[in-house]
């Protein structure tokens, strides 16, 4: 991999992590349309942790009082009815899918889950889902003509079992094209949640998942040396500043705008890919990159 390359995709995945788009999917793409060879399922989840980096950061006031509590809560019986301590224990409890499947489906991640046929099929298929979670949020914020608006849930009212829909929801992004943040927030939307409540959980629920993915992807990369380690590295460092100026814009726009653009987006993209494969411009399987 060459430092033009690190730059690009860097930059790709730092804009599209937390934007219901599917970064893992982009970076496929990115390659595929550059004649580039396909970074591999390594090279995203190392260069997720400058994204999970910018995550930490952003959201250190809330994270930090969510780990204090937690602690706390394992000596003192009282301190279990926190609202940051039960985060804490939510936040496990929807890791647990990704961490599971992510160990079981680890050769069908990196090999067939990577065909760009699957992936714009979920593209397509998961930007429907969005679109769909997005008129019954907007819906029930508007209320209708003989419809009064509905009361949308926050993370006040986060259960055990909602965290543990959600972490099945983020367990679906193990397939290029899905996108942890898309599937969810929609699936927060689903069960009613406020677009900001959703996207918060979302965010703080990724942080060990892809935090864990990337250290034994690191640990298997200094095993194997798969790896171009200088551009990698300079490719999360561009993650973590790009992703960070997304996070930022992403929560204050969120509150009150519409997912349909990146679902009109997703579908376009979606079946432009279909068009190209099926017409042998791009070949759905590539070779991983070497170094």
């Amino acid at each position: 991999m060459s430092w033009f390359e690190s730059l690009v995709l860097g930059l790709v995945q730092g804009l599209t992590e937390f934007l219901p788009v599917s970064s893992s999917a982009h970076l496929r793409l990115t390659a595929a349309f550059s004649g580039w060879q396909d970074p591999g399922a390594a090279f995203t989840a190392i260069t997720q942790i400058g994204t999970e980096t910018a995550v930490l950061i952003y959201f250190r006031k809330d994270i930090g009082r969510i780990i204090a509590a937690w602690f706390r809560s394992l000596t003192d019986k009282a301190m279990r009815r926190d609202h940051d301590a039960q985060m804490g224990w939510l936040v496990i409890v929807g890791s647990i899918p990704i961490g599971v499947l992510g160990v079981t489906l680890k050769d069908q991640i990196e090999g067939p889950f990577r065909d760009l046929r699957i992936t714009a099929t979920m593209l397509i298929v998961v930007g429907v889902v969005i679109g769909i979670a997005d008129r019954l949020a907007a819906r029930d914020e508007k209320g209708g003509r003989h419809r009064a608006p509905k009361q949308r849930k926050t993370l006040e009212n986060l259960s055990v079992k909602d965290g543990l829909i959600y972490g099945l929801c983020q367990a679906c992004a193990l397939i290029p094209g899905v996108s942890r943040s898309g599937a969810t927030i929609s699936g927060g939307l689903f069960m009613g949640y406020r677009r900001e409540a959703a996207a918060r959980y979302s965010f703080l629920l990724a942080v060990p998942a892809v935090l864990a993915s990337g250290a034994f992807e690191v640990k298997d990369a200094m095993g194997t040396g798969h790896v171009s380690w200088g551009p990698t590295l300079f490719a999360t460092v561009i993650a973590f500043a790009s992703g960070y100026a997304v996070i930022a814009w992403f929560m204050k726009w969120i509150s009150n705008k519409s997912f349909m653009p990146f679902v009109w987006y997703r579908i376009a993209l979606g079946v432009l890919l279909i068009v190209l494969v099926g017409a042998g411009y791009l070949s759905p399987h590539a070779a991983e990159s070497a170094g």
